[in-house]
C-alpha cells in the first residue's frame, strides 16, 4: 500500500492546474532549437510506418495483454474469426462465413485456408487452444472475465471447477469451429475479433512455452510478424508473406515506438521522425491547428470513459459516504471545458450515453446540482464519516503518466482540497499503473475503458470479474441484475436490468466517472486509408502512403 499523503500546500491548486497546462503549451519552444534527429533508416525497397504508440508493452501474448497500446501491436499479428475494416466494423477474418442457430446459442464458423507465419495451417483447433489458454487459471489472464457471460461454462473453467474441455468451444474438423454460448449475444461478431477469442499457435507455445512471444519464436496469422523488440526503443513488425491478403498490405515494416510524452511525440511527427502518434495532449488542439498541423490532427467521438476507482480494501474508502463525497466534489465541467478542451464531455455515469441497446442509462443523483451545492454536501458527508479539519482524510492517487491525466489530476486534487481532503498524486508508467490496479496495490487510481458493448462497462464491477475489478467491489444484488439482463430475450427488459444495475453502481460509488472521451491522433497527411471511427481502431493493413509526402514542419511557438 502506498504511503499516506503529506500536508498539501495552501495555494490554489485549481489555478496551478491552469498554470501547468500553460507551461505544457509552451513546451515546444524549449524543443525548437534542438532540431530533428532524422528519420530512422528503413530497409532498402521497404515502405516503413513509424508509429508513436504511447507505452511500452508488458507482453505480446494475446492471453496476457491488457492495454490498448499492447492490443494495437498484437492485433497486427493475430487475426481472429472476424477482424475490423477501415471504419472499425466487423468483417470476415479467418472465418469466411458463419451461421447461427434459431435460439442464438450456437454459432458455427467456416474457416478459410489460412497459414501461420511458419507455414503451418491455421485450424479450428488453434482457436480452441487459444480460448482454453485464456480460461486456464494457470495463465492468469485478466481478460478471461470478458468470456464469462458469453461462452458456456467459461467462468467455471476459469475458476478450475470444470476441465478446459467443458468450455463452449469445439472444433468440428480442421475448418469448422462451433461456439456454444451461455446466453444469446447479438454482439458476438465484435468479440470474435478480439483477443479473448483469438487463435494461438499451438506449435510455438508448446515448443517455447512463455518464450514463444520473443523475436525469432513468434508465430502469427495476421498481416505482420515480430522481428525485434528492444525495451525502451521500439517493437518492429515485418510483413507476413503468408498472410492470405498479403498482396494488398502496403507497409512492409511497422515500427512501434513507446512514448507517453505528448510534446515529444508532437515534435517527432513535425520533423518526420514519426508518421503518426496516438498520444496527443488535449489542450493543445487549438495550437496544433494554428501552427500548421491542422491537416495532421484527427479528432473524433469515441466510445470510452475515463474514471477514478476507489480501492475498497482501504478502510476509509469502504464508507460509501466518503466515496460519494469524493465523486461529487469534482468539477467535471472545468476539467473538460477549461483544461482538456478536446471534445470530452462530463460523465455522471459509467456507460457512455447513446450506446446501441442502452441509449439512456441513469446518472448520479447529484449530477444536475451546481458545484457549490455538491461540494457543500461532500463536506457534510465527510463530516458524517468522521473527517474534518481535526481529522483530515489523506489519500494517495496513483495515476498514469499519459498526457491527459497529468493535466486533470491537479484539478481533482484541488477540488478535494476544497472539501478538506489531502490528496497526493503519484504518477506511474501506464502499464505499471494498470498492473498495480489489477493486484489492488493502490488507494485511488485513474483509469480508462473502451468498449462498444454497454454490458462490458458494467461487468468491470462484477464481483467475479477478477483483476479488472480494480477496486474489489462486491455487490451480489448488482451481479444478480446483470445476470437477469443476460437472461432476458427482450432487449427492452435487458436494458431495464442494466439500468437497475448501473443505478446501484452509482449509488455505491466504487468508481467516479469523470468524462467520456474523444480520440486524438496526429497522422501525417501523406498516409492514406485512415478512417475516423468510434472505436478508434486503425489496422495498418488498410493504410498506405502517397508517393510525395509533404515536407516536415518546423517546430513553432504558440
Amino acid at each position: 500500500m502506498a504511503a499516506r499523503a503529506d500536508e498539501a500546500p495552501t495555494f490554489d491548486l485549481r489555478r496551478l492546474a491552469l498554470v501547468l497546462a500553460g507551461v505544457l503549451m509552451l513546451a515546444p519552444v524549449l524543443f525548437a532549437c534542438q532540431g530533428a534527429s532524422g528519420r530512422p533508416p528503413c530497409p532498402a525497397g521497404v515502405l516503413c510506418l513509424l508509429y508513436g504508440n504511447g507505452a511500452e508493452p508488458a507482453s505480446l501474448d494475446p492471453a496476457q495483454i491488457d492495454g490498448v497500446w499492447e492490443n494495437t501491436i498484437v492485433s497486427e499479428m493475430i487475426v481472429g474469426l472476424t477482424t475490423r475494416d477501415a471504419a472499425g466494423r466487423p468483417m470476415p477474418g479467418v472465418a469466411r462465413s458463419w451461421t447461427t442457430s434459431a435460439d442464438g446459442l450456437t454459432w458455427t464458423f467456416h474457416l478459410r485456408k489460412a497459414l501461420w507465419s511458419d507455414g503451418t495451417p491455421v485450424t479450428a483447433a488453434d482457436f480452441v487452444y487459444g480460448v482454453r489458454r485464456v480460461l486456464d487459471p494457470r495463465t492468469a489472464s485478466f481478460s478471461a472475465f470478458i468470456l464469462y457471460p458469453i461462452l458456456k461454462n467459461a467462468e467455471a473453467v476459469n475458476a478450475g471447477k470444470l476441465p478446459a474441455s467443458a468450455a463452449g468451444i469445439e472444433a468440428k474438423g480442421p475448418r469448422t469451429l462451433v461456439l456454444h454460448l451461455a446466453h444469446p449475444w447479438p454482439n458476438l461478431l465484435i468479440y470474435t475479433s478480439t483477443r479473448v477469442l483469438w487463435p494461438a499457435p499451438r506449435q510455438a507455445v508448446r515448443r517455447w512455452g512463455d518464450a514463444w512471444t520473443r523475436p525469432g519464436h513468434y508465430v502469427s496469422d495476421g498481416p505482420y510478424t515480430l522481428v525485434s523488440w528492444r525495451l525502451g526503443d521500439k517493437v518492429v513488425l515485418r510483413k507476413n508473406p503468408r498472410f492470405w491478403d498479403a498482396a494488398h498490405v502496403c507497409y512492409g515494416e511497422v515500427d512501434f515506438f513507446p512514448s507517453a510524452d505528448a510534446i515529444s511525440n508532437e515534435r517527432r511527427v513535425r520533423s518526420g521522425e514519426l508518421d503518426l502518434s496516438t498520444v496527443v495532449q488535449s489542450n493543445r488542439l487549438a495550437f496544433l491547428r494554428r501552427s500548421g498541423m491542422a491537416s495532421y490532427l484527427r479528432v473524433a467521438p469515441e466510445w470510452g470513459v475515463t474514471y477514478l476507482v476507489f480501492n475498497l480494501d482501504v478502510p476509509a474508502l469502504r464508507d460509501v459516504r466518503v466515496r460519494q463525497a469524493l465523486s461529487m466534489a469534482i468539477d467535471r465541467k472545468f476539467i473538460t471545458g477549461k483544461l482538456l478542451r478536446g471534445g470530452q464531455t462530463p460523465a455522471y455515469s459509467l456507460v457512455p450515453r447513446g450506446m446501441a441497446g442502452y441509449p439512456h442509462g441513469p446518472r448520479a443523483y447529484w449530477a444536475s446540482w451546481p458545484l457549490a451545492r455538491r461540494q457543500a454536501e461532500a463536506r457534510r458527508l465527510l463530516a458524517a464519516a468522521g473527517y474534518g479539519p481535526q481529522h483530515p482524510l489523506k489519500l494517495v492517487v496513483k495515476h498514469r503518466n499519459s498526457a491527459d491525466p497529468m493535466l486533470f489530476l491537479p484539478s481533482v486534487q484541488a477540488d478535494w482540497r476544497s472539501v478538506g481532503v489531502d490528496a497526493q498524486l503519484e504518477q506511474n508508467d501506464v502499464q505499471v499503473a494498470y498492473q498495480e490496479y489489477e493486484v489492488h496495490d493502490f488507494q485511488v487510481g485513474d483509469a480508462g475503458w473502451l468498449s462498444e458493448d454497454p454490458m462490458v462497462y458494467l461487468d468491470l464491477a462484477r464481483s467475479d470479474t477478477g483483476g479488472q475489478n480494480y477496486g474489489d467491489y462486491v455487490n451480489h444484488a448488482y451481479d444478480a441484475e446483470l445476470d437477469a439482463a443476460l437472461a432476458a430475450a427482450d432487449p427492452a427488459v435487458r436494458a431495464q436490468h442494466m439500468r437497475a444495475a448501473e443505478t446501484m453502481l452509482l449509488a455505491d460509488a466504487p468508481v467516479a466517472p469523470l468524462y467520456f472521451i474523444a480520440s486524438h491522433e496526429l497522422v501525417n497527411p501523406a498516409i492514406t486509408g485512415w478512417v475516423d471511427n468510434p472505436i478508434d481502431t486503425h489496422q495498418v493493413r488498410w493504410l498506405c502512403r502517397n508517393p510525395a509526402p509533404p515536407p516536415s514542419l518546423a517546430a513553432a511557438a504558440p
